[in-house]
């Protein structure tokens, strides 16, 4: 049996008045964003990046349009240390780009720092400490003063340090833990800090708010935030920033109510990679918002791409069901769904809406590289004739009549479910054709010609069969009806042409194609289905014809 009596709250709740973020319904802007994933990222994979991948995944987070990129800890790894050095000597961090760098409060430890950022045209020394209740009793084995002079001591020597340098520097000061550190005493620690640094019109100084570890339900966190927003000291001169962990899976909750609370930046990694269960997920929170129409300021447009690259340089996966990046978030598997989404997407192109409000799909997929064929209407044995028919429709052109699509996605189905499969676009399109396209029975349509008389279309027409050809006569309403009245006379067949649609499928003038569908009804009520296609209308019409007739009388034909 587990038992829960071993945990207790772990985090400190502040007073009841820091909620005023609750009265806020969404994020307006979007913060400013670091990215991590060369520090806080890499430092979680199994194998860390090499330096090659490391530039091919920094140049990655610049087309993304990051313009703070936590790039590594110079001091704990050559590697680090030499990609950053290449990133300074080769000139590859753009004018508007800050690369910024993590250090522990150790004077060893800030010296190398510098000398790694030696010449950094903008840079960001993030400088931290751990001060909560555990790691104050458990690690150091110091009390609160100790703990504080820590953090003050590293802020004297980061300031000092910056004047001797070649480079552009700012500060950011993490009191590490947070979550799991009385309010009152992390502020005080922080402004501490601040008075060391003296925050100023140009001397912006970042104040960043860790989740190193998730303890609890994020309106805490939110409320936690608030509190520090509005008691920090210089706090126009200050960035308030975020950096959650995922530890609850709750860490897009916590960002975006500390957004609200008052935050100004987010450290975050693209598909949520980091330590233990992960970082805050950047891609979610940017495509939360650009999905409540708040720009997110990062170009999320090519999502396959981003992935490919993800998966390439940290040998991790991006799961099927990862929001908006996903392989299958968009995919609709179910019948009932696939036919709202299919008719959805017909109803916001015949009012031409610009706003988007399809069902079941929060976004137009299109937005970020998807495709509606490929991503959106999946075909499997749970898949109903809507969206079947509207794959078939928006990817090949066949727009079929709804008996015949009820008949065709059955047909599909089965297909699916006897091979316990998912259909691809391609293999859909093979079963129509397959089972209904321009069919070659063994009876063919060689010659006709048309005369009308009044209400009436005589037509000559040749019909072959095994090689012989028989040469009649025949009238009717129209010209696919007298074709269909020589054709009964032909066979001797009994049945009713109860269904014909057409329509232009491509192309302009005589190089369009016409598609066309025929239901037929046999004596005892079962209906049979043809389509053809033509660039003679006539000719697709009677292609459809002979392809019911085929499906009608197969194995029976004499």
């Amino acid at each position: 049996m587990m038992d829960a009596s071993k945990y207790h709250v772990g985090y400190f709740p502040v007073e009841k008045k820091y909620n005023k973020w609750v009265e806020k319904d969404h994020i307006e802007q979007p913060p400013v964003w670091c990215s991590v994933d060369m520090r806080d990222g890499n430092q979680s994979l199994v194998i860390p990046m090499s330096l090659e991948e490391k530039l091919e995944y920094y140049k990655v987070l610049l087309e993304v349009g990051f313009k703070e990129i936590e790039v590594g800890f110079p001091a704990a790894s050559e590697t680090e240390y030499e990609f950053l050095r290449t990133l300074i000597d080769n000139n590859m961090i753009p004018e508007d780009v800050t690369v910024q760098v993590l250090t522990q409060c150790r004077e060893h430890i800030i010296r190398k720092t510098f000398d790694a950022c030696k010449g950094a045209p903008s840079a960001i020394i993030h400088f931290y400490n751990s001060v909560s209740v555990a790691q104050r009793e458990q690690v150091f084995k110091k009390d609160k003063e100790a703990i504080k002079k820590i953090a003050v001591d590293g802020a004297k020597l980061v300031k000092r340090l910056a004047s001797e340098y070649e480079g552009n520097f700012r500060f950011e000061y993490s009191p590490e833990s947070f979550t799991g550190t009385e309010p009152e005493y992390a502020l005080e620690v922080c402004n501490a800090v601040l008075d060391v640094l003296e925050p100023s019109a140009d001397n912006n100084v970042i104040i960043n708010l860790p989740v190193t570890v998730e303890m609890s339900l994020p309106h805490v966190y939110a409320s936690q935030v608030e509190y520090m927003s509005e008691n920090l000291k210089y706090r126009e001169f200050v960035t308030l920033s975020l950096h959650p962990h995922n530890d609850r899976g709750t860490g897009v909750a916590d960002t975006e109510l500390a957004l609200l609370a008052g935050a100004d930046r987010v450290e975050g990694t693209l598909f949520g990679n980091g330590e233990r269960t992960g970082n805050v997920d950047i891609i979610t929170l940017a495509m939360n918002m650009y999905s409540h129409g708040v720009d997110p300021k990062l170009d999320l447009s090519n999502m396959n791409y981003l992935v490919e690259k993800y998966e390439k340089c940290t040998r991790m996966h991006v799961y099927e069901r990862a929001p908006y990046a996903g392989a299958l978030v968009f995919a609709a598997f179910s019948g009932s769904h696939q036919d709202a989404i299919a008719k959805g997407m017909k109803y916001r192109t015949k009012n031409k809406l610009h706003e988007w409000s399809v069902p079941y799909i929060p976004i137009d997929p299109k937005d970020i590289g998807r495709t509606y064929d490929a991503d959106v209407i999946r075909v499997n044995s749970q898949s109903g004739k809507g969206g079947i028919g509207y794959l078939l429709e928006q990817t090949f052109g066949y727009n079929l009549p709804p008996k015949m699509r009820e008949h065709f996605s059955y047909l599909c189905k089965d297909i699916s479910d006897h091979e316990h499969k998912e259909l691809k676009p391609d293999e859909v399109l093979d079963i129509f054709v397959s089972h209904y396209l321009n069919l070659n029975g063994d009876i063919a349509v060689t010659d006709f010609d048309f005369m009308r008389e009044n209400d009436a279309v005589k037509i000559n027409i040749t019909f072959m069969r095994n090689g012989e050809e028989t040469e009649l006569e025949a009238e009717g309403n129209g010209t696919l009806s007298a074709i269909n009245n020589a054709l009964t006379a032909y066979t001797e067949e009994q049945y009713t042409l109860q269904v014909f649609t057409q329509h232009s499928m491509q192309g302009q003038g005589s190089q369009s194609v016409a598609a066309s569908y025929i239901g037929l009804e046999r004596t005892d009520g079962k209906m049979f289905w043809g389509a053809g296609t033509d660039t003679d209308v006539i000719t697709a019409s009677t292609n459809a014809l002979l392809s019911a007739f085929y499906n009608m009388t197969k194995g029976d034909v004499k």
